[in-house]
């Protein structure tokens, strides 16, 4: 069975951490938390979920956030999720029988992430995104913002959903922030 590491990047993130890494508990050999400023108990929640806490000075650009996080991995593969990412049990279930059966040639595993749900809390958005990587190919992410990884190699597809649950409507200006500065304009 493979090794796998959880990267994650945080700031400011109590609301919802903890569900999430509740939520793959058990799951993931490894769990890297890399906080880009944190000014409230995000960091004493994750002390509860593992010790590889890393600071990293934030300078407007998930990806380079993302790749210092994919830096510290020591697994064969790695899972990356964002603070307000759960898996329910059934999904969990879907990510064990993947983990013990996934074939080492496999490069990208890709997975559904449903973002967008009705009052019901039935999914109405939903894509495929990059989820799981080999960390020995080195994939490096790219973009300032809504960074992505891009998939090449052994590419499979999962039926492991991982839902985006948001609480609160965090900073709306933030993107654009970092557009305008990326264009000189900040």
């Amino acid at each position: 069975m493979i090794s796998l590491s959880l990267c994650m990047i945080v700031k400011n993130e109590e609301a919802v951490i903890g569900r999430c890494l509740e939520s793959v508990q058990g799951m993931v050999d490894e769990i890297i938390i890399v906080d880009t400023g944190s000014e409230d108990r995000t960091k004493e929640i994750v002390e509860r979920y593992t010790d590889k806490i890393y600071d990293f000075s934030w300078r407007d650009d998930f990806a380079a956030a993302r790749n210092y996080s994919f830096s510290l991995a020591s697994g064969d593969f790695i899972l990356w999720l964002d603070a307000d990412d759960v898996l329910d049990e059934e999904n969990l279930e879907r990510l064990k029988s993947l983990k013990e059966a996934l074939d080492p040639g496999t490069d990208v595993v890709m997975m559904e992430y449903a973002a967008g749900f009705d009052q019901s809390g039935r999914t109405t958005f939903s894509y495929f995104r990059e989820r799981i990587m080999k960390t020995s190919r080195n994939f490096r992410w790219n973009g300032a913002v809504h960074e992505t990884v891009i998939p090449e190699g052994n590419i499979i597809y999962s039926d492991v959903v991982i839902r985006h649950r948001k609480c609160g409507k965090g900073d709306p200006d933030r993107n654009l922030r970092i557009y305008e500065k990326m264009l000189g304009m900040g």
